[in-house]
């Protein structure tokens, strides 16, 4: 697909430096520089700076919030030459805390007393579509690394509490000599079509009138396409055959990598599995068109910024090549 890189997320062209992570000396001298920016992450949220939440809140390396963090910084990269760290610091406690937190998309935002009054931490999933494709390739890297971090704290082998190395990019432990990697973990997601419709699902819990794509994780021993076919015919009941890989994109939720397939359905008989999905559906090329343009009083457009929205757009725009 020629469009693929233009996804959120993706296409960027960070210089992720990796050659630098194990130098420390090479580390701590970019963590003294004038112009290195260190982004806080409270909670899973982001800074952002801006009226228009566009950009991400670079902070330096000595900021007092970061008297919160209970890691060493990770190093992102290298931002046209700028480094680039994240640091988490949910260790601060706000004045006030919002009901929302943890909800589908926390709508409230936190502001820190030291920050500029505009830097403030957002849901990831309300500013997405504000950000040029470096930053959120910066956010989304810093948001998937520091929340590996935050649930891999102690080895896989023996149990024992495990220490950042690598600048963020490993986690070793002393009492076994165990390595730890960040990981990521592949998704299927599938335009699923037949004749003139696209296959649509939702969730339980989603809000209402929200559809998207079918969904599911690729198990071990499995290749892309047999993912693809599984999981329709697990939710939907819907057989499927030729299968075609469309686009990727890193999904920091929090962290995927989103695999966008074409595959032509060869049943059209939905039998919804209720444990899997609540309910999916056929629609037509015409009624999405309405759907996008809002006037689909049962459905929602899928989310700007997510990969199920940009294949839905280019196929409506017949752009999948």
């Amino acid at each position: 697909m020629k469009l693929a890189e233009t996804v959120t997320f993706g296409g960027s062209s960070l210089d992720r430096a990796a050659h630098l992570r194990g130098d420390d000396e090479a580390i701590a001298n970019l963590l003294q520089a004038h112009n290195t920016g260190v982004m806080p992450i409270w909670r899973g949220k982001p800074l952002v700076a801006g009226e228009t939440r566009d950009k991400p809140g670079w902070l330096a390396p000595a900021h007092p919030i970061f008297e919160y963090a209970d890691g060493a910084p990770i190093f992102l990269g290298l931002d046209d030459g700028v480094a680039r760290f994240v640091r988490d610091v949910s260790g601060w406690e706000p004045a006030e805390e919002a009901a929302t937190l943890g909800a589908f998309l926390d709508p409230s935002e936190q502001h820190h007393p030291a920050a500029p009054a505009d830097h403030l931490f957002s849901e990831l999933r309300g500013v997405m579509n504000m950000l040029n494709p470096r930053d959120a390739e910066l956010i989304a890297t810093a948001k998937a690394v520091s929340s590996w971090h935050e649930t891999h704290g102690f080895c896989a082998k023996c149990g024992t509490k495990s220490e950042i190395a690598m600048a963020g990019w490993q986690r070793d432990c002393a009492a076994c000599g165990g390595h730890h990697f960040p990981r990521t973990d592949p998704v299927v997601i599938m335009l699923i079509t037949r004749g003139n419709s696209v296959l649509m699902g939702r969730s339980p819990g989603w809000p209402e009138g929200m559809y998207s794509l079918l969904a599911g994780f690729v198990e071990p021993g499995e290749t892309i396409e047999a993912a693809v076919r599984r999981e329709t015919l697990e939710e939907a009941g819907i057989t499927v055959g030729q299968v075609d890989y469309l686009a990727s994109q890193p999904w920091p939720f929090p962290a995927s990598l989103m695999m966008g397939c074409l595959g032509q359905a060869t049943s059209e008989e939905i039998k919804i599995d209720p444990d899997e999905i609540e309910d999916a559906l056929w629609v037509t090329r015409e009624e999405m068109l309405e759907t996008f343009a809002g006037n689909n009083p049962k459905m929602k457009p899928a989310r700007q910024g997510a990969i199920a929205h940009f294949i839905l757009l280019n196929w409506l725009r017949d752009t999948l090549d």
